[in-house]
């Protein structure tokens, strides 16, 4: 009898939160790292895995956010989820195949859904990877926490400033392990460049400038029908109800870069699709993760016509409270620069790519951290200097603070910070005009105008209440 009880115990009431957190001090005063090793609980010990949910399995999940986890022991991909029948099938094949090589037998346990709601219903499930579409990140996002699970989301954090600070406001008193997909800081010059600012030598920081790719515009699309794997309905979520065509979504065959990154409906294009990194990167050096702008001002061209209609050539300005300028445009190089009185440092990704299809190919032999002086990044920081949060791998710091329950390099605040700046930024194309922001009321100051862009309109039942 006492055995059939220890059945139905699953494994996430087997390791209660008062065992990991024991566990994880113990290691931690003992020197050891906090991913517990296989060693310390046995080979198939329950605690051993992390048992992960893939949401969204099309090209940044095959390529970056399944690989990223799959490679860590304590990882286990054990269900996938797309609105896309045929993704989702084939992402299970790409699950049990990468473990079939792995275990050197043939393995059959990836579980599918269609509908994320079941995903989450599954106890066993411990965390999630969302990787869907700019559109959805923030609902399932929320609704995953709400779930009980920890949350690894792709950039950016929202499509609008409301919905971000919904999604602040679900995660922080529930105690789940939330990382943004900024894998920026997890990458050694990045946070080399912020520490060399931060710790002032290039002088006192005058001006930060932002490099981003741009997007083409493109054709008006004809109607097609809606595939038969597909629930179209539902990935549309809180947007209008428009009429299908395979290029406002995603390719029926391959992996190719998707056209909903390119439709304003779904994002607000590159100023959040990589703005969401670049921007994160020059607030870590500016020491103004948790803040914005409190000015800006700019212009933008838009399409007019074709069914992509994102910004193209851009360039938009800020001004901060410590007295910083920021300069975000696609006319200038993309990384980002640091500007002081002393010097500069810039710092860009060099050859790394996410995925194949990234507007911006890495380049062989393009230096990731350059300075004025090279003798700026030879400087070494020093013991009492100021050392920046230090991460080896956006997904393994994941699966670390699962594991010690401290917070990740990209929590959910420094997201919504970042995005939001970017979107202040998308609202300033808009208008053509210059705006007062208030980032501790995250309000624009007398500006109706401004301030009814903060949220859009909602398709019933994909409703974010804040």
């Amino acid at each position: 009898m006492e055995n059939e009880k220890k059945k139905e115990i699953s494994r996430r009431d087997f390791l209660s939160n008062s065992t990991k957190a024991a566990i994880a001090t113990s290691l931690a005063l003992s020197g050891f790292p906090s991913i517990v090793p296989a060693s310390v609980f046995g080979k198939n010990a329950p605690s051993n895995r992390i048992n992960i949910g893939a949401i969204g399995n099309g090209r940044i999940s095959r390529v970056h956010d399944m690989p990223g986890t799959l490679k860590y022991e304590q990882a286990q991909i054990m269900a996938v989820c797309d609105l896309d029948l045929d993704r989702a099938n084939d992402a299970k094949k790409f699950v049990n195949d990468f473990y079939t090589k792995k275990n050197g037998k043939p393995y059959d346990g990836v579980a599918v859904y269609q509908n994320y709601h079941e995903l989450l219903a599954n106890k066993d499930v411990d965390a999630v990877l969302i990787s869907t579409p700019d559109h959805w990140h923030t609902l399932i996002g929320i609704d995953a926490i709400k779930a009980g699970k920890d949350v690894y989301m792709q950039k950016p954090a929202s499509l609008t400033i409301a919905d971000g600070r919904a999604l602040c406001k679900a995660v922080k008193p529930s105690g789940r392990i939330f990382q943004i997909g900024s894998q920026q800081r997890s990458m050694p010059q990045f946070r080399y460049a912020a520490e060399l600012v931060r710790n002032g030598r290039i002088g006192q920081l005058k001006t930060v400038y932002v490099g981003l790719p741009g997007d083409p515009s493109g054709n008006v699309e004809l109607e097609m029908p809606v595939p038969p794997n597909f629930n179209y309905d539902m990935w549309l979520g809180s947007t209008p109800n428009v009429y299908y065509t395979e290029k406002r979504v995603h390719p029926q065959k391959g992996y190719d870069r998707p056209g909903w990154l390119r439709c304003e409906q779904f994002g607000a294009g590159m100023i959040t699709g990589w703005g969401a990194h670049h921007v994160d990167s020059a607030h870590w050096g500016m020491n103004t993760e948790l803040t914005g702008p409190i000015e800006v001002w700019g212009h933008a061209d838009f399409p007019t016509s074709g069914l992509w209609d994102v910004h193209g050539i851009f360039r938009t300005e800020a001004m901060y409270a410590n007295g910083v300028k920021m300069v975000i445009s696609n006319e200038i190089p993309n990384g980002v620069k640091f500007e002081g009185t002393e010097g500069w440092i810039f710092v860009t990704r060099g050859d790394y790519q996410a995925t194949g299809s990234d507007p911006v190919p890495g380049r062989d032999g393009v230096k990731s951290l350059e300075a004025s002086d090279p003798k700026i990044i030879r400087s070494v920081i020093g013991p009492n200097e100021i050392h920046l949060y230090e991460s080896a791998d956006q997904h393994g710091n994941w699966l670390d603070c699962i594991k010690s329950r401290k917070e990740t390099i990209a929590p959910v605040e420094v997201a919504h910070r970042a995005c939001s700046t970017c979107l202040v930024h998308h609202i300033v194309m808009k208008l053509k005009r210059k705006v007062q922001w208030d980032p501790a009321k995250e309000r624009f100051i007398n500006d109706d105008q401004a301030n009814s862009m903060l949220a859009r309109t909602q398709r019933s039942p994909y409703i974010i209440k804040a």
